[in-house]
């Protein structure tokens, strides 16, 4: 990398695959001195979890002790924030939601999801599924995120960058069947029980998905202030079916997801039968 930079300089570098401390103090180390503002694309995952005051802000304590991916992230943020601090690197750092485009499902195992939604049999939901969540398209994303790009005011700043709509996720599942033409059976399953039989997916869900994250996004309205996501996710998902059903091979089934929902299906309904 070092030999690729040569003595070249920047007016922004923007890192989107930094996920701990050893990447950004690669970053640091790369860029240092080169670069007008250095940009680090955290999540909005590192906020408190569950938040304790709704809604989130860029003053909310950043603390997640369920999931590894947000402890790394905050990590990140905090030697950031020290070389500021200490030595004036120009950072600025984005904390992006559920950011998603016509390729990303809003669920863990993606079309596996929407196939058993046309198939008529069971899909599951996380807890209730009366949390709420927030869903950003990324053209509305881009228009507040390039607003901070060269951006003197942005530096050694936080910002979210999200939508302004909060829907269930009983709402989601129902938007998505809706868009594949079909209706959701859903089942309700208590995250804890999800992470008992797939930790990974688990994780996800009690460190993320489980609290209702809503966001105030007034600070970014600031230095961008024609931000206003347009895109609500109804109209989102009609998109992310279209680019699926444009193509089979984009239609990828795991089979392993499958017996896992089928058996997390079967354990629910055997402790509540209908």
């Amino acid at each position: 990398m070092r030999n690729a930079l040569g003595t070249k300089t920047f007016d922004v570098v923007v890192d989107w695959i930094a996920f701990t401390p050893e990447h950004i103090r690669q970053d640091i180390e790369l860029f240092e001195g080169r670069v007008g503002q250095f940009v680090f694309i955290s999540s909005a995952s590192a906020y408190q979890t569950p938040p304790s005051l709704l809604p989130v802000t860029e003053g909310t304590m950043l603390d997640n002790p369920f999931w590894e991916y947000s402890r790394n992230k905050i990590a990140c943020e905090e030697m950031l924030v020290a070389a500021y601090r200490e030595r004036k690197f120009p950072c600025t750092i984005v904390r992006p939601s559920h950011t998603y485009d016509c390729t990303l499902l809003p669920f863990d195992y993606g079309w596996t999801v929407v196939d058993r939604m046309r198939r008529g049999v069971p899909v599951i939901v996380h807890g209730d599924g009366s949390s709420l969540w927030t869903l950003t398209h990324h053209t509305d994303f881009g228009r507040g995120f390039v607003a901070l790009l060269g951006n003197s005011h942005a530096i050694g700043e936080a910002f979210h960058i999200t939508s302004d709509e909060s829907l269930t996720w009983n709402q989601i599942f129902d938007v998505v069947a809706e868009a594949a033409g079909v209706m959701a059976n859903k089942v309700h399953v208590p995250s804890d029980l999800i992470r008992a039989y797939e930790p990974r997916w688990g994780d996800g869900l009690v460190g993320d998905k489980t609290n209702s994250m809503v966001f105030d996004n007034t600070k970014i309205r600031r230095l961008a202030p024609g931000f206003a996501p347009a895109i609500p996710f109804s109209k989102g998902a009609r998109e992310i079916i279209r680019w699926y059903d444009a193509d089979p091979m984009r239609r990828q089934v795991d089979a392993d997801a499958n017996r896992l929902h089928d058996l997390l299906a079967s354990k629910m309904r055997s402790i509540w039968p209908e």
